[in-house]
This record gives structure tokens, C-alpha cells and sequence, in this order.
């Protein structure tokens, strides 16, 4: 299994705007992908900025083509999720799940 992990930043101000567009597209978007396994948003406050850390999993790196297409390494942000960040990683990891408890 593959895990594909991702930062981005809000203003607090739009934190919830982003966190929203996160369950309701982004989830709708993955859930069409097939070897989705699962994802994590982690959230926590970064001076007056809340920093976002996605974490998705596919089956295989196949898998994360037909999400990311083929620069496998490039973020994909919609617009909604532009609007509401101030910053984000332009690029993502890519780690093989050693273990999984």
C-alpha cells in the first residue's frame, strides 16, 4: 500500500472552508478511484495560519496515477481548495506502508 501525504495552510479565518471542501469533494473525488484505500486529514494551529495534512492511501502506484495523473508527485488542488489556503506544498511524498496496526 501506498501512502501519499500532502501539507497545506489556511487562515483561520477559512480553515473550516477548506476542511469542508476537503470531506465533501475531495472525499467524493477519491471514492471514484479504484486501489483508494482510505484517507487522513490531520489539522492543527500553526501560529495564526491552521496547517492541514493530508494523507491518502492506494493500493499501488497505478493507483495513484489514475488520481494524479502521471507527474505522480504533483499536488492536486481544486480551485475551492485554493481559495481558502494561503500556502501548500507544491509537491507530495510517497512512502510504502511498512506496517499498518
Amino acid at each position: 500500500m501506498i501512502a501519499r501525504i500532502w501539507r497545506g495552510w489556511a487562515p483561520a479565518e477559512t480553515a473550516d472552508d477548506y476542511q469542508r471542501h476537503y470531506e465533501a469533494d475531495v472525499a467524493r473525488q477519491l471514492r471514484t478511484v479504484a486501489g483508494f484505500r482510505g484517507a487522513r486529514l490531520l489539522r492543527t494551529d500553526d501560529g495564526p495560519e491552521v496547517l492541514f495534512t493530508s494523507i491518502t492511501f492506494f493500493t499501488d502506484l497505478d493507483a495513484v496515477r489514475a488520481f494524479a495523473g502521471d507527474d505522480l508527485d504533483l499536488a492536486v488542488l481544486e480551485d475551492a481548495a485554493r481559495r481558502a489556503l494561503s500556502r501548500w506544498d507544491e509537491r507530495v511524498s510517497h512512502h510504502e506502508v511498512a506496517l499498518d496496526l
